[in-house]
């Protein structure tokens, strides 16, 4: 099949008419992929397995973020992603001001710091990489510091500023995309458990569900932690792995935390490939005034339970930045799982094995942000015309990917 190579811009809305597109989960990912696609003009239709973004994208805070990536593909998605989504929200906001207004897009920029001179010199050289590709970032020094951030505490021995960093509402993200998506024509059906492949001549030409037998001339698997799942049962098993992730929510406060604000372990962290408890402090308000407290890491399979031992590393890592977060009340807590391959980068793109079968999955914490640049991403090679990003490091044909096929279970969580 070979699709329209125009541009996938707002000038070039129906340059893709009629091609059969069916999207394996309404995450945040999903979604985003079928509002670029319907407004190409492509025939989407979207099966989820439980309700619109209820799993992982609920479960996360919102990052748009440049600042935590080194140079590489990731941080060039990144930066691709960021600048996409003001004008993705503009866009939606000229049809439909309510849900844009819901994504409470919030370019609030980040704040790493370091409490310890391992911590700084770490920083120092991790930010002098990204300078080195062209990313903006600034040091600040004590008295900077203290007016961006007055509550934090004076213990730190560095910090960086990226203007860059942003926070959206992740629900009203994703629900502001797929009623874009569903503007221009886009069909949703939720509790639509994929259960096994169409072939025909050796091409995927659509999957078997709960709801009986769909259709397409392309299927994208974007269902997140639960991709290596859809994947084995259409028959080309990739080597999805999981981490769970915590974050606390407090009570609503005064004007507290400015920026998002975060230590310079959590780089390590979401660069681990450790099994055990990571932590490390991870602090933004809110437009109604709670402040998100996070972040752990740990693989667990799919184990939905809150443990005490990551909310109190949460907690201890939170009031080492912000000790007057000692009086806040923790109104609750929530975690979710982040789909991840064990070289950290994502992919996006065709599977060699199964043609009409791509994916978009394995952004771990950072789909919300990298979602839009993504869909553009995946639009462009789709469209068989070479975009302003290369999709090679993103493809499916590399030994993290493929090598095992490792599955994670799901059993007695979401019905995959």
């Amino acid at each position: 099949m070979t699709l329209d190579s125009s541009t996938l811009d707002a000038a070039d809305i129906g340059s893709l008419p009629g091609v059969g597109v069916l999207i394996i989960g309404a995450g945040i990912i999903g979604c985003a992929i079928a509002d670029r696609l319907a407004l190409a003009g492509a025939s989407v239709r979207i099966c989820e397995a439980g309700g619109l973004a209820s799993g992982t994208t609920a479960h996360g805070e919102g990052n748009v973020l440049v600042s935590d990536k080194g140079a590489g593909p990731e941080l060039e998605l990144s930066r691709l992603s960021r600048r996409l989504w003001p004008e993705v929200l503009a866009r939606i906001a000229r049809t439909m001001p309510e849900e844009a207004a819901a994504v409470e897009w919030d370019p609030k920029g980040g704040i790493v710091v370091a409490t310890d001179a391992a911590g700084a010199a770490a920083l120092a050289d991790f930010a002098a990489g990204q300078r080195a590709v062209g990313l903006h970032c600034e040091d600040l020094d004590a008295d900077q510091l203290a007016q961006a951030e007055p509550a934090l505490t004076r213990d730190v021995t560095g910090s960086v500023h990226y203007p860059d960093d942003a926070q959206v509402q992740p629900v009203g993200a994703a629900a502001a995309l797929i009623g874009s998506a569903a503007a221009a024509g886009a069909v949703i059906e939720t509790r639509c458990v994929v259960t096994g492949s169409i072939v025909r001549d050796g091409r995927l030409i659509g999957v078997r569900t709960s709801r009986g037998p769909r259709y397409a001339e392309v299927v994208i698997n974007a269902a997140g932690p639960w991709s290596g799942r859809v994947a084995q049962r259409l028959g080309a098993p990739i080597a999805v792995r999981t981490r769970r992730g915590d974050v606390l929510i407090t009570a609503p406060m005064p004007p507290t935390v400015f920026h998002k604000v975060y230590d310079a372990d959590y780089v390590g962290a979401v660069g681990s490939s450790e099994a055990e408890l990571q932590s490390s402090a991870v602090i933004e308000s809110t437009h109604g005034g709670p402040i998100l407290l996070g972040s752990s890491r740990r693989e667990c399979g799919f184990d939905n339970r809150l443990r005490p031992d990551s909310m109190a590393a949460i907690a201890r890592r939170a009031l080492r930045l912000y000790p007057v977060l000692a009086d806040a009340a923790i109104m609750r807590a929530y975690g979710g799982f982040r789909p991840f391959f064990a070289d950290h980068l994502p992919v996006i793109g065709p599977d060699p094995r199964l043609p009409g079968l791509w994916h978009a999955t394995g952004h771990e914490g950072a789909g919300i942000g990298l979602s839009i640049g993504t869909a553009q991403v995946l639009t462009r090679a789709l469209a068989g015309r070479a975009g302003e990003l290369d999709i090679a490091p993103f493809t499916v044909d590399r030994p993290a990917v493929i090598a095992s096929g490792r599955i994670e279970s799901d059993a007695g969580h979401l019905p995959l």
